[in-house]
């Protein structure tokens, strides 16, 4: 019987981590104006200045 050759999975790591990058591109992609609405928001919720007290 022949003995099972090792297999070198040192570059697995990387595919792995290219591939997910390019689903969430993708998803960015496809969601991109619901994301940008979203962040708009977020920003002018964060960054309101009626919400800051004449406390001072």
């Amino acid at each position: 019987m022949r003995k099972t050759a090792k297999r070198n999975k040192k570059g697995m790591g990387t595919v792995e981590i290219v591939i997910i990058i390019a689903v969430l591109v993708a998803l960015a992609l496809l969601f991109r104006a619901g994301l940008t609405e979203y962040g708009e928001k977020v920003m002018d919720f964060c960054f309101d200045d009626s919400k800051i007290s004449d406390a001072f």
